[in-house]
């Protein structure tokens, strides 16, 4: 039963013939694929077909055990090193009060400092949707407020009954300032 997770190994291989290239990367020559299989038997290796597509196939003896653990500790660490974007959802109403505003400003601005991607609801009800604008000031103060610290990635966008926009954080932005630069900057206004 041939298997569809990886290349064709020893007998797997289907063609009559394959260019053989060695365990150091050197290439051997043309050669039967039993010739091929048997020499790479002799020295304890598998034999691999590497370019199924070329004519005629390219095979390489190596031990394919090692060769699999390799490449999946490769795609681990890849994985490990990918960044995963979060994204956050904050909801605003187009007649938040100034105290709901400044804290839900403060949630978003902490969602920010994490490196996630801010989606902003404003969400509509009844007789507020006659008013679209009001939830456009919200949201463009909101922009106003956070630009030393974020760009709009999407602007104000009207879906249904609410309003979206996204944005990011800008790199660097939250980074820690010298202190010392600021106290000394003090300390020479009072002398």
């Amino acid at each position: 039963m041939a298997r569809n997770d990886g290349p064709r190994i020893n007998e797997e291989i289907t063609s009559r013939t394959c260019r053989l290239i060695g365990i150091d990367g050197s290439q051997m020559g043309l050669f039967g694929v039993r010739d091929a299989l048997r020499i790479a038997r002799d020295q304890g290796l598998d034999l691999v077909e590497i370019a199924p597509n070329a004519e005629p196939p390219v095979c390489k003896m190596l031990d394919y055990r090692k060769f699999k653990y390799e490449q999946d500790r490769k795609a681990k660490a890849a994985r490990k090193n990918q960044a995963k974007v979060e994204v956050k959802e904050m909801k605003f109403r187009p007649k938040i009060d100034v105290g709901d505003y400044e804290t839900k400003k403060g949630h978003v601005m902490r969602f920010l400092k994490k490196g996630a991607r801010v989606k902003i609801t404003i969400m509509f009800r009844g007789r507020e949707m006659a008013h679209p604008e009001q939830g456009r000031m919200v949201l463009d103060r909101l922009a106003e407020d956070l630009k030393p610290f974020a760009t709009v990635e999407q602007q104000p966008l009207m879906e249904g009954r609410n309003m979206h926009m996204t944005i990011v954080p800008i790199k660097g932005a939250f980074d820690e300032k010298p202190k010392d630069a600021d106290e000394n900057v003090t300390t020479e206004k009072e002398n």
